[in-house]
């Protein structure tokens, strides 16, 4: 482990937050627009999402970047908006964060398939590499790779990542299998875990899917077979819709025994993805702040 990532974590694990993208949604985003452009349409509405988990107890924020790289702002007509964009959400977070919290810059997939001939790996890699450039360039302390369901993508991500100085947490979306612990192309946790380490990676991790089953497993297998620190950010469950609303099942209680488990497994990141909310953050800081009392 590098010394800034034992630094980080010299006190136990670390508390991330939840799902932004579901409090914007709440907030009134449309299931059509782009939650990175609401850096720079409704950037207050941003700030209020990440203030609400800094103060729920979240020791690292992630910005609202998720698809902030050009091929997916090339779908709202913003592909020269890449700077711009990651730049503001950096901005957001960092004064959501303070002086006493993280900020993670966020890298989600680009939308195409690399297996259709979409894009070649070398352009796949520039495209990660300008979004990853353009966050170190705001001032994150690192680099978060998530919802990834394309080992290969997933690997070119890390290497676009790795032309910056920062730590990078690579993580894949993990629900198939009976036991919910395969990727959507039947890839094993040990297959991710092979891949990710000869990438480059720092942190390894899952995030999102169908709610917490299958995390415990996951969490378990990385550590087996690598030495990285684990990063585990399940969602609170599939959501389904009442009218207008997304309602997801999850309670936070259940959500809150599932992550005491993945703690007892050796996870060093805790945090939740979809529909988890400042209320499950704030129980999640309770049950940490608990366990460093003991």
């Amino acid at each position: 482990m590098n010394e800034k990532l034992a630094a980080w974590l010299s006190d136990g694990p670390l508390l991330l937050d939840g799902g932004t993208g579901s409090l914007l949604r709440f907030a009134g985003l449309a299931p059509n627009e782009s939650p990175d452009l609401w850096n720079l349409t409704f950037p207050e509405k941003v700030l209020h999402a990440a203030k609400s988990f800094r103060s729920a107890g979240s020791d690292i924020l992630l910005t609202n970047s998720f698809g902030a790289n050009r091929l997916m702002l090339a779908r709202f007509g913003a592909a020269e908006r890449v700077a711009d964009v990651n730049r503001r959400a950096a901005e957001i977070a960092r004064a959501a964060a303070g002086k006493s919290a993280l900020v993670f810059g966020t890298i989600g997939p680009t939308g195409v398939n690399l297996s259709n001939g979409d894009v070649s790996r070398r352009e796949l890699y520039g495209v990660f590499a300008e979004q990853a450039q353009s966050l170190a360039a705001a001032g994150v302390d690192g680099l978060v790779i998530e919802t990834m369901t394309d080992i290969a993508e997933l690997c070119e991500a890390i290497r676009g990542a790795r032309t910056t100085p920062l730590p990078v947490v690579a993580c894949m979306t993990f629900g198939t299998g009976k036991r919910k612990d395969r990727t959507g192309a039947g890839i094993t946790p040990e297959e991710v875990a092979e891949a990710v380490s000869a990438a480059g990676a720092d942190i390894i991790g899952a995030n999102c899917g169908a709610g917490t089953e299958g995390f415990l497993s996951l969490c378990r297998r990385f550590r087996a077979v690598c030495a990285l620190p684990v990063w585990m950010k399940p969602s609170a469950g599939i959501p389904r819709t009442a009218g207008d609303k997304l309602i997801y099942d999850l309670t936070p209680e259940t959500f809150t025994a599932a992550a005491a488990e993945l703690l007892d497994a050796g996870a060093s990141f805790v945090g939740g993805c979809c529909g988890v909310t400042p209320v499950f953050i704030g129980r999640l800081r309770s049950l940490l702040d608990r366990r460093r009392a003991c």
